[in-house]
């Protein structure tokens, strides 16, 4: 007799890494592995990945954690991925080979062309069927750059030799050997062409893009065998039985089943989402109403608030400025100062998200006197991040019309608990680190597992999370309210730094 699966094996890639782990019935990590990829910035503004390396990391760390616990494919229950969201890759049906690099998500270039079509009066349209604003940030203004700017795209897509994906679709692709061309309604309503409500592609807003139908993956069930991959890749056949956003795999890996409960991700960007149940929210505050998952043709729905810079900022203070030679240093010095000294940093490197939208802004560091140092510009990064996320849950809030009483947090920078206390004396409620971070895998898993009878029910899944750590306010309401007002008022100056109608300063 074979023996029983011990494993899910989630596949989690991301915006600087591709990971791997594996996880057991009783929602533990018995196994990583983790590879960087290179970052492309060929223009100010634009970001891109190799998606073959994309691909290669991928399979490469999911052979090698696999090999480093001994652990066979036939001990695999089912695959789960989860990727990180809105990155546009598309690729040759018969080679396989994309067309060009992966614009990513963060990603500017096509800020003009969302603006043009803003103008013309399709806001609210796309608001209405997709629940996001109209914004660069999304998967359609990127596909369409792809096939306007690369020669005969168009003309092939129109006959159908092209697909186009975003990461989850590219992976399965791949992963099953090019039979299934696949997505879920997570990743398709980032992509501004995709129907919430209907959870199915929408016509009309294809037409304004000028994007051919015959491009896009079929849309299945986030969780669910709807693919194998392939023998070759691990000796074996493993169902892939789940598809997610990076973000609402993490909402599922946080245990945030129920309607009401909110988690906060702290990684290359920062990303908040609260379920709203069976019911889109729509925001007064232009946040997104997305698709969290859907498991046996129910639709669980999320209100997201997205901030652009998060880890990236202290990535920036490492690569760029070279104030830290480890992410992880961060902490350390920003603690060496009892504050910021009056020194705001506004990471709008890549202009501003929820609940700006701004496009234009740019990044700044504000406040600064002949006594700031790099202890100051530390801490005042650690606290950009807690600003961004505290004016996100504030509009949350107004737009549920009800308060939080928690906030479930994850992500590489939950480990700074500098950090964590400050978020928590920003919201002023408690702000609370599981045991086990790493939930953007954990709800891959979790989802990839229900799909094939790993796990059985929702409550089975609720019982597997567990607290680490909570973090209470500290602040009073007069201290939290000063400090917000700073920190608004450095965004202002930040705003419209760049803007069609004004030209960006010159270079010297």
């Amino acid at each position: 007799m074979p023996a029983k699966p011990r494993y899910i094996l989630a596949l989690d890639q991301g915006t600087t890494s591709s990971r791997a782990l594996l996880v057991d019935r009783e929602g533990r990590l018995c196994g990583l592995a983790q590879r960087e990829f290179a970052q492309h910035y060929p223009q100010p503004g634009w970001v891109e990945h190799d998606a073959e390396e994309i691909w290669q990391t991928q399979l490469a760390v999911a052979r090698a954690v696999l090999h480093d616990q001994g652990v066979a494919a036939s001990q695999i229950a089912a695959i789960g991925i989860a990727n990180q969201r809105e990155t546009t890759v598309l690729w040759d049906r018969r080679s396989g080979c994309p067309l060009h690099r992966a614009i990513v998500w963060q990603d500017r270039r096509t800020a003009d062309c969302c603006e043009r079509l803003r103008l013309a009066g399709h806001e609210d349209l796309f608001q209405q069927r997709t629940g996001l604003v109209l914004d660069a940030y999304f998967s359609g203004s990127k596909l369409q750059w792809l096939l306007d700017h690369l020669p005969q795209a168009r003309q092939r897509a129109e006959r159908g030799e092209l697909a186009f994906g975003t990461i989850d679709s590219w992976l399965t692709w791949r992963l099953s050997g090019g039979r299934a061309h696949l997505s879920d309604p997570s990743n398709a309503s980032r992509t501004l062409l995709f129907d919430i409500q209907r959870s199915a592609w929408d016509q009309d807003l294809l037409d304004l893009f000028g994007i051919p139908a015959s491009v896009l993956p079929q849309v299945v069930d986030s969780s669910g065998t709807h693919a194998s991959a392939a023998p070759e890749w691990f000796g074996a056949e493993i169902p892939i039985a789940s598809l997610i956003g990076d973000q609402q795999a993490a909402t599922f890996g946080q245990a945030c089943i129920k309607a009401g409960m909110a988690k906060n991700t702290y990684g290359t960007g920062c990303f908040m989402l609260l379920n709203t149940g069976q019911r889109s929210v729509s925001s007064r505050h232009r946040l997104l109403a997305t698709t969290g998952w859907r498991r046996d043709g129910l639709t669980t729905y999320l209100l997201e608030g997205s901030v652009f810079m998060a880890g990236a900022t202290v990535q920036w203070l490492r690569d760029e400025l070279g104030l830290i030679e480890r992410a992880a240093d961060i902490e350390k010095l920003a603690a060496s100062v009892p504050n910021s000294g009056g020194v705001y940093l506004v990471p709008a490197h890549t202009g501003l998200a929820a609940p700006y939208w701004d496009p234009y802004a740019r990044g700044a560091l504000l406040g600064l006197t002949r006594g700031s140092n790099r202890a100051h510009i530390a801490r005042a990064t650690l606290e950009a991040i807690a600003f961004q996320s505290a004016e996100v849950l504030e509009a949350m809030e107004s737009d549920a019309g009800a308060a939080l009483s928690e906030l479930r947090v994850d992500g590489g920078a939950a480990n700074n608990d500098l950090l964590l206390q400050f978020q928590a004396d920003l919201l002023g409620v408690p702000v609370v680190r599981p045991r086990v971070t790493e939930t953007t895998a954990l709800g891959a898993a979790y989802l990839a597992g229900l799909g094939v009878g790993f796990w059985h029910d929702n409550a089975e899944i609720a019982a597997l999370w567990q607290e680490e750590r909570r973090f209470e306010p500290r602040l009073s309401a007069s201290s939290r309210n000063e400090l917000l007002a700073g920190w608004r008022h450095a965004v202002d100056r930040c705003r419209k730094w760049l803007s069609p109608e004004t030209p960006p300063p010159p270079e010297r």
